[in-house]
């Protein structure tokens, strides 16, 4: 079973709560991120780059120098506060009609290195450095990572409890998604909370953070090594996360433009496509593939349905199952010789959050030739894998909302 505690968070005030949440680090590049940060925005925290004139690498030393200093600094104008008592907190988000609550909490690096918090993706140890470093100068988890777990009913009756009242944070951001933070103080519910995960909650499964995980775990080993007296109850054993039950969480599909068709010329290529599929031209109206093993594709103006026939592929394989695994192998590598998905520069990655409009205007643009839209992953496939230890091919998931930074952290003090 997992291993949690709570944790006094180090948060905004309520009145100005939409001035320092910010979007993840990741979501925005160092210009947007410059145009859309505040003077309290969380974001002089995690892309500092933008407070110098012209911007500065962001690996570049001054850039972690100002890191630090800002925090320092939001905590001493009372930006941020950290809380009195160490507590679990509740989180919503809501997209499209559609709310997920999360539990805020610590979970415990052990975890992580024993496999009881469970991956699908490779990590590459480039990022992990870099989010190494922003921990370790920080002595803090600035940012969450996002889990799942399987539906518990105790702890579900916890956070509907404690949902039903009013929020302490309650905003809707420049996306249109709504954002509720609750607090939870008493200690017979925070006791029981811990009890529950440690009896009933046997594992927890990385959604969105993998080099976030990877690197507040080896930060911890850091400390443990440095330190004669460890006893593994220290809290920089532990790292922030929002952990929400699976059958709450939705993946959306993540796409596919490619820059050409290799050597073939269309009508080539629509021939080699139904070596392996139905191909159907569907017209010029946006078309969304809506089953397993069903394709959309775009390509001179005009969409097209590929059904994968029988044979190709293997639905007793957890990865082999995955409609990302058929097409990158039976059209990104056999027909467009696209071999390895994250080094080739003639292919990028669409989130479904953009809508498939996004990728016939990449096509119709003349940067792209072709774009392909898949079926979205689900909740069941993703923990079937990870149970497995399996891996999933590069950009198979995506998760939509993103967890809002600055609205708890982490102090492994």
């Amino acid at each position: 079973m997992v291993r949690v505690k709570p944790f006094a968070a180090i948060r905004p005030p309520k009145g100005i709560v939409t001035e320092v949440a910010a979007p993840p680090y990741d979501v925005l590049d160092s210009a947007e991120a410059r145009k859309m940060a505040g003077e309290k925005s969380l974001l002089h925290i995690t892309k500092p780059e933008i407070d110098f004139e012209p911007m500065l690498e962001e690996h570049d030393q001054r850039v972690y120098d100002r890191a630090v200093e800002n925090f320092k600094e939001w905590q001493k104008k009372g930006w941020l506060r950290r809380d009195a008592k160490e507590c679990y907190y509740v989180y919503a988000q809501t997209m499209e009609g559609r709310t997920q609550y999360g539990l805020v909490l610590c979970a415990h690096t052990d975890d992580y290195a024993t496999g009881k918090i469970k991956k699908h993706e490779l990590t590459r140890k480039d990022k992990e450095d870099d989010r190494m470093v922003h921990v370790r100068i920080q002595n803090a988890n600035i940012e969450p990572v996002f889990f799942a777990y399987k539906d518990n009913k105790a702890l579900g009756e916890i956070v509907a409890r404690a949902a039903s009242k009013s929020p302490e944070y309650d905003f809707t951001d420049e996306n249109g998604f709504g954002h509720r933070f609750w607090i939870i103080d008493d200690d017979e519910t925070i006791a029981r909370i811990t009890r529950l995960f440690t009896t009933e909650v046997d594992a927890f499964y990385v959604a969105d953070g993998h080099h976030r995980t990877a690197a507040a775990a080896r930060v911890g080993a850091e400390k443990r090594a440095s330190n004669p007296n460890h006893t593994g109850d220290e809290e920089y054993n532990f790292f922030m996360a929002v952990c929400f039950p699976e059958s709450e969480l939705k993946i959306l599909d993540y796409n596919r433009v490619v820059k050409d068709l290799g050597s073939h010329s269309k009508e080539e290529f629509l021939a080699e496509l139904g070596k392996d599929f139905v191909v159907r031209n569907m017209g010029t109206g946006i078309y969304h593939p809506d089953h397993l093993h069903n394709f959309s594709m775009y390509l001179d103006g005009e969409w097209y349905s590929l059904e994968a026939l029988p044979g190709r592929y293997d639905d007793k394989d957890p990865i082999g199952v995955l409609d990302v695994t058929i097409l990158s192998n039976l059209v990104l590598d056999r027909i467009l010789g696209i071999k390895d998905l994250r080094t080739d520069k003639r292919i990028d990655f669409v989130g479904g959050i953009r809508g498939l409009e996004e990728l016939s205007r990449r096509v119709d643009s003349g940067e792209m030739k072709v774009a392909f839209a898949l079926y979205p992953v689900s909740m069941g496939q993703l923990i079937d894998i990870a149970d497995t230890g399996n891996i999933m091919p590069p950009k198979t998931t995506w998760f939509e909302p993103k967890l809002r930074s600055g609205l708890f952290i982490h102090s492994l003090d």
